[in-house]
C-alpha cells in the first residue's frame, strides 16, 4: 500500500484503488448493486410503490434501492422494504428470486439487482400496514392479474418470482 499527500491531505492507494476524501476512485468501471423485494399476500396481490424520484418518477415498482457499503445484500432488501413501505421483516423471511444484470436495465448506469420474495400469511397481512416512506410517493397492493406498467425490469422479476 502506498500513501501520498495531495493538498495537505493524506491518501492511500493499492494496485487498482485510490481512496480520496472518503470517495473510491477505480481504474475501471464498477456496477452499482441494488436489492428489490417482491411481497405477496394470500389474496393474490403484490405490494408496489409509486416512485417519487427519477428515473421512472410516478411509475410503479417493487420496493428496493441501493446497497450501502456496510451491509449485506439481504439487509439492503429488508432495509429498503422498511424505508419505502414501513413493513419490518427479518432477513430470514426473504428468499432469493434471482440476480438481474442485463446491461441497460437501469438508466442511471450499470446496475445489478438481487431480487427477493416475501410471502405474507393471512394474519401478517391483516396486522401489517404498508405506508409510503422515503422516496416512495405511494404504496399499494395490486392484483397479480392486473398490474400497472412497471419500472425497470420489475415485470420480469415478478414473473420469475411467481414461477419459483
Amino acid at each position: 500500500m502506498t500513501f501520498f499527500q495531495f493538498r495537505k491531505k493524506v491518501y492511500f492507494c493499492t494496485q487498482k484503488l485510490i481512496v480520496m476524501a472518503g470517495k473510491y476512485i477505480y481504474e475501471y468501471p464498477r456496477p452499482m448493486l441494488t436489492a428489490d423485494c417482491m411481497v405477496t399476500n394470500p389474496r393474490g396481490e403484490v405490494l408496489l410503490v409509486r416512485r417519487g424520484n427519477d428515473p421512472y418518477k410516478g411509475c410503479w415498482a417493487l420496493p428496493g434501492g441501493f446497497m450501502e457499503m456496510d451491509e449485506t445484500i439481504e439487509h439492503c432488501a429488508v432495509r429498503e422494504l422498511e424505508e419505502e413501505t414501513h413493513l419490518k421483516v427479518s432477513e430470514k423471511d426473504i428468499q432469493l428470486i434471482g440476480i438481474y444484470s442485463a446491461p441497460g436495465r437501469d438508466p442511471r448506469g450499470r446496475t445489478v439487482t438481487a431480487a427477493y420474495a416475501l410471502s405474507l400469511s393471512h394474519s401478517a397481512t391483516q396486522s401489517l400496514s404498508a405506508v409510503a416512506g422515503d422516496d416512495a410517493a405511494e404504496v399499494r397492493w395490486w392484483p397479480l392479474n392486473a398490474l400497472p406498467p412497471l419500472a425497470f425490469d420489475h415485470a420480469q422479476i415478478i414473473a420469475d418470482g411467481l414461477s419459483c
